[in-house]
């Protein structure tokens, strides 16, 4: 087991192999939104990288910038060279798997131009799709252009990693501030 367990890629795959079991299961009760298979696995997929995404914003947000003070400065090489990169992939990704396949959701409802447009309609949907959209702006061209500099991945002095580091946490906090009502819009929307 312990071999099994020490695998993240055989985990995810017998995840989701058992996702989809419970998927095509007769008597399961799994009911895509519209009945359409299809639909009802990017609306999976659209969760999952937003999991994905949102947690890695609060583990950021929650855990790692502020236990930074308080690590030795021997220790912290360990967090910037080493956790904080491998996280940053997943967060830019899951940011851009999330947004990609809630915009295909929106448009396989047929609600993609009401909802980005705002009418009433689609309001609701449109006000978190719009709050997303934003985030991942921050994401791509705020927070991860900064912490390249800030973790040494592309060169800058210390002038121009603390600004980027400012920079950075603003995007980030700013996120935080937004996901709360975004994640409000998209639980309530459909």
């Amino acid at each position: 087991m312990a071999k099994f367990f020490g695998n993240l890629g055989l985990v995810l795959v017998v995840g989701v192999a058992l996702a989809v079991l419970i998927a095509v299961y007769p008597d399961s009760g799994y009911r895509p939104p519209t009945g359409d298979l299809v639909n009802g696995v990017l609306q999976w997929l659209h969760v999952f990288f937003g999991i994905t995404w949102i947690g890695l914003l609060y583990y950021f947000n929650f855990v790692q910038v502020p236990a930074m003070p308080g690590i030795p400065a021997e220790l912290k090489p360990g967090v910037t060279k080493y956790i904080a990169p491998s996280a940053l992939f997943y967060f830019r990704w899951g940011a851009a798997f999330t947004v990609l396949t809630g915009l295909l959701l929106a448009w396989s409802y047929g609600e993609l131009v009401e909802a980005l447009t705002l009418q009433a309609s689609a309001r609701l949907i449109g006000i978190g799709m719009w709050l997303a959209l934003i985030m991942a702006f921050n994401v791509w061209v705020i927070i991860w252009p900064a912490q390249q500099k800030v973790l040494g991945l592309k060169p800058a002095d210390d002038a121009a990693k603390a600004s980027a580091a400012r920079r950075g946490l603003i995007a980030s906090r700013t996120n935080v501030l937004l996901s709360i009502p975004m994640l409000l819009a998209m639980t309530n929307a459909h």
